[in-house]
């Protein structure tokens, strides 16, 4: 109410916003087209949303997310409403302080279109604000729904960080375009289409080698990757290992507390895995409760070390249910290239047959196949 009592509503303002929300509409309609992966992906909307927070009153950076969101639940993919309520509710918050600081800082908001280098400098500034006040806010929602994961997975990585820095510079460009003349959306809009719809593409590429429930590579990429890997440590001469990772008496977590608690033991598992390896380690999901790993560069030894770190962690990993908590172990087979074979399939056939034996053995247990002597020659008795 207070915002909308000291509004005074422009027809400038107005169709300024209608513009702005038109060219949001358009980008969203040209993702339906495309396609969203599910999950959490990235669009170029703050193209749209930052003219709106920089050059109109606050209030309209209130309604412009609300506005584009139900055209993303309708157009695109309809998800839980919540979701949609809260990145409403987030980048409205981000969007409307950002507002409020730079037309505290700028008398006029259209001395943008002047090329001036304080209202830029302020504009890049009330920017930066409106992006970190959003990324905070969902990585505050991020970690409160999940407290055990790290704030480093919730807040930045680089990749991230690149795809904000392109958001702020298309946000305050499209603002100085507006400020010159509203037709130069026309130019604007474009550009920032063919961006989105490359951003998008990248992010369906990804979507369709990763396995959905853990995050980690599915069994096509992760062969497609470790084929690479050996053909390299073949030409190179360089030692390479292989893991299959088990999760002991996964049925019995299914049947004793549901589907969804063993989803939640696999995303555990998954990302213990993956804090405990590499970045050039390949990871992935084979199927059922079964994890790969290869190791480029590790000696047996390094193997054994990888996979007994491994085992350690996951056996202290706890999945909080109702009133206690689940506890799984793991079992691991370990084969190293060229003493237990030279391509992928020798390699997943000798790492198969070493967890084959640590199950027999008892579990939570790493074992490295029995290398065989080569055979002995067979004498020929009609030999002199």
């Amino acid at each position: 109410m207070l915002l909308s009592s000291s509004t005074a509503f422009q027809w400038r303002d107005i169709f300024t916003f209608i513009a702005l929300m038109g060219c949001g509409a358009v980008c969203i309609e040209a993702s339906r087209r495309l396609g969203m992966p599910a999950g959490v992906s990235r669009d170029l909307l703050s193209a749209w949303w930052l003219p709106v927070a920089l050059l109109l009153p606050p209030v309209y950076a209130l309604f412009a997310p609300i506005v584009l969101q139900i055209l993303l639940q309708l157009r695109v993919r309809a998800t839980v409403v919540y979701r949609r309520v809260f990145s409403s509710a987030a980048i409205g918050l981000a969007g409307c302080t950002a507002s409020f600081v730079f037309h505290h800082l700028v008398d006029d908001p259209w001395a943008l279109s002047r090329g001036s280098a304080l209202p830029i400098l302020y504009a890049v500034a009330a920017a930066v604000l409106f992006s970190l006040l959003n990324i905070a806010l969902i990585a505050i929602a991020a970690h409160t729904a999940d407290p055990e994961s790290p704030w480093k997975e919730v807040l930045w990585d680089r990749e991230s960080m690149r795809l904000d820095i392109v958001e702020l510079c298309l946000g305050v460009t499209v603002s100085i375009s507006c400020g010159v003349n509203l037709g130069l959306l026309l130019l604007a809009l474009p550009p920032v289409v063919l961006l989105q719809r490359s951003l998008l593409h990248a992010q369906l590429q990804a979507a369709a080698r990763t396995d959905a429930k853990t995050g980690l590579l599915n069994a096509a990429a992760w062969q497609r990757e470790a084929d690479t890997e050996i053909v390299r440590a073949r030409r190179t001469g360089d030692t390479l290992a292989l893991l299959i990772v088990d999760i002991d008496h996964f049925k019995r977590v299914n049947d004793a507390h549901g589907h969804l608690v063993g989803d939640q033991v696999l995303v555990g598992v998954a990302a213990t895995l993956r804090g405990q390896l590499r970045e050039y380690d390949v990871v992935g999901r084979f199927g059922g409760e079964e994890f790969v790993v290869l190791l480029p560069g590790a000696d047996i030894d390094e193997a054994r070390r990888v996979a007994e770190r491994l085992r350690v962690r996951v056996g202290h990993m706890t999945i909080p249910v109702d009133e206690t908590l689940v506890r799984v172990t793991i079992s691991v087979g370990v084969a190293l290239m060229s003493v237990h074979g030279d391509d992928l399939i020798d390699l997943l056939a000798a790492a198969d047959l070493a967890l084959y034996r640590a199950k027999e053995l008892g579990r939570d247990r790493v074992c490295i196949p029995v290398v065989q002597p080569p055979p002995r020659p067979i004498a020929d008795d009609t030999s002199p």
